[in-house]
């Protein structure tokens, strides 16, 4: 008799702390974040910078960033979209790349595989090249690049990318051409730029303002309607008598079929990240150019892209 009330003991026990553990509050475990990049590229810098603010907003959470580069976002793209949906699993969201990527190629994702919780950064793409380069203007680029066709290397972060649409563009307009070096992200591109191995880098002027600053790089402009505010001192192309618009747009995402009320709780964190003054400031010193939008506004301004993309690979594919 004793033993069987010990038994019934031990099953209302087990009960309770089954019942505990079903009705916990999300998140009671850690959270992974996918960053489809190297270290120290933009995208990690401010997936980084978002990290621990977005980890106070949700309660204490735990948020482990898990760098994934390769085949120009691919790989953490295809990562994202082949998690778990159940919020454990959120992701940095690349585009154009992670748009363009599969249009011109079969992909396990595409832009229908991750609920778009809300965009972080526009960056404007730019041209840099090592401090020790001849060129100083984007004329001295175009000079040399029609005196000697091909001649000139720009790295980019793959076929499709801001960064490569951006040389394509500027090839048009200027009636040069240039030979394409893709990398896996911002950062080996900048360290191939510093150590000579290719004339161009061609990323986002946030990853490469502060080595501008240090004298280790030049900045030659900026392809936005307008100068940067943080960085006044750099011409837009158009200035320079080159009309190429180009930037990059880093969101957050996570895979398709999270549950309604944990896509709320990780869309308020964004949002409160993105409003702290703290985090203001600490984006601030890192140079990150700030640009929030959420919800239909987010969703409305990728699915022109993609549109604005399939039109443009129609007429003059960007990958042979």
């Amino acid at each position: 008799m004793r033993i069987k009330h010990v038994c019934m003991a031990v099953l209302i026990t087990l009960s309770i702390g089954f019942t505990g553990v079903a009705n916990a509050e999300y998140p009671e475990r850690p959270i992974n974040m996918i960053v489809a990049a190297a270290p120290g590229g933009g995208t990690d810098i401010m997936a980084r910078t978002m990290v621990p603010y977005m980890e106070k907003y949700l309660g204490g959470a735990t948020i482990s960033v898990l760098n994934k580069p390769g085949a120009g976002t691919e790989v953490g793209a295809t990562a994202l979209a082949k998690a778990k949906p159940d919020g454990y699993t959120i992701g940095m969201l690349n585009f154009p790349h992670m748009i363009a990527i599969p249009i011109e190629r079969k992909t396990a994702f595409s832009i229908d595989s991750f609920e778009l919780l809300a965009n972080l950064v526009t960056d404007a793409s730019a041209f840099n090249v090592s401090a020790n380069s001849p060129f100083s203007t984007v004329e001295d680029v175009v000079k040399y690049a029609k005196e000697n066709p091909l001649a000139l290397t720009v790295g980019t972060t793959g076929f499709g990318g801001d960064d490569h649409l951006a040389m394509l563009a500027f090839e048009k307009v200027a009636g040069i051409k240039l030979t394409h070096v893709p990398f896996p992200s911002g950062a080996p591109i900048r360290a191939a730029l510093m150590g000579g191995h290719i004339s161009i880098g061609s990323f986002n002027v946030s990853e490469g303002i502060e080595f501008a600053k240090e004298g280790q790089l030049k900045i030659l402009g900026v392809m936005d309607t307008k100068r940067w505010e943080k960085a006044p001192e750099i011409p837009t192309f158009k200035e320079q008598g080159y009309n190429v618009i180009m930037s990059a747009q880093r969101g957050m995402g996570a895979p398709k079929g999270v549950p309604a009320d944990r896509l709320a709780k990780l869309v308020a964190a964004i949002e409160k990240t993105v409003k702290d003054p703290e985090f203001i400031a600490q984006a601030d010193k890192m140079k990150l150019p700030i640009d929030y939008i959420a919800g239909q506004a987010y969703h409305d301004m990728l699915y022109q892209m993609q549109d604005d993309l399939k039109q443009m690979w129609a007429k003059e594919p960007w990958k042979k």
